[in-house]
């Protein structure tokens, strides 16, 4: 049988696409038969050279410049990729920022930047991809990457928190509210991962040495932290019509169990 019918998601917006999660999950949807994906970012670099890589796979890349942080950037992102390959049908939120600041320490401003990141930029998100796939009667499928923070989160990733704990109620009520046109809306709750954005903030954040990661492995429970393609391959499923009826639920995916104190 041909991947993409088993599959169905023929044609994906992957935001935070040129890097990390993003990239991780581009790479399992095309593996899986996507046809189509349009990748968006910030790094017109990154960007290209993710597209050339798959391009080489045979399906249809395009790179979308875009902050999500702007809703009209976001609605504009939507546009051009329904623009170039029809009605989209699968979208992933993964695009974030994690930038720090507790209570005390969250400015106006840095509060506004994270909110606008991880609340807004994938509520507009949402918005054009239903938009067009209600008008159309087609079904489709989003998975929103959140984060096991929205369950409380460290003392530094105040406002961070509080906007995965608000992507959450914003991933049921869009389940909720398009259930009967058959759109489904999951999210995942990765704990913490290893990937180049995390890289770059223990070293700039927390004047972490250069075996931070070594380090940090060898004191989880599972010796490893999370890993983008483990990620990628439950968002794949997730999004797919392999994953039935599942819509609003919220999958945390991490090796520290929520809620238990000590052993």
């Amino acid at each position: 049988m041909d991947m993409a019918a088993r599959n169905g998601t023929t044609r994906a917006i992957v935001t935070g696409g040129a890097q990390g999660i993003g990239l991780a999950v581009a790479r399992q949807l095309v593996a899986e038969g996507c046809r189509s994906v349009a990748l968006v970012a910030r790094s017109a670099e990154k960007g290209r050279a993710a597209v050339a890589e798959l391009e080489k796979s045979g399906t249809e890349a395009i790179f979308i410049s875009a902050d999500i942080s702007d809703p009209k950037a976001c609605l504009d992102a939507i546009d051009a990729a329904q623009r170039r390959f029809g009605p989209i049908n699968g979208l992933v939120n993964a695009a974030a920022t994690s930038a720090r600041g507790s209570l005390l320490e969250t400015t106006p401003e840095l509060y506004h930047t994270i909110f606008d990141t991880n609340v807004a930029g994938p509520l507009f998100l949402m918005q054009g991809i239903v938009r067009r796939l209600v008008e159309e009667g087609e079904p489709g499928s989003i998975v929103n990457v959140l984060s096991m923070s929205a369950h409380a989160g460290q003392s530094f990733l105040t406002a961070y928190s509080a906007s995965k704990g608000a992507l959450a109620v914003l991933t049921r009520n869009v389940a909720n509210a398009y259930r009967r046109d058959r759109i489904r809306c999951n999210a995942v709750l990765p704990g913490w991962m290893d990937t180049p954005g995390e890289a770059i903030v223990q070293k700039t954040a927390h004047d972490a040495p250069d075996d931070w990661l070594e380090k940090a492995e060898a004191a989880q429970p599972m010796g490893q932290l999370v890993k983008p393609h483990q990620l990628a391959a439950l968002i794949a499923y997730m999004i797919s019509p392999q994953s039935g009826v599942m819509t609003g639920s919220l999958v945390d995916y991490d090796q520290n169990v929520a809620g238990v104190v000590g052993e």
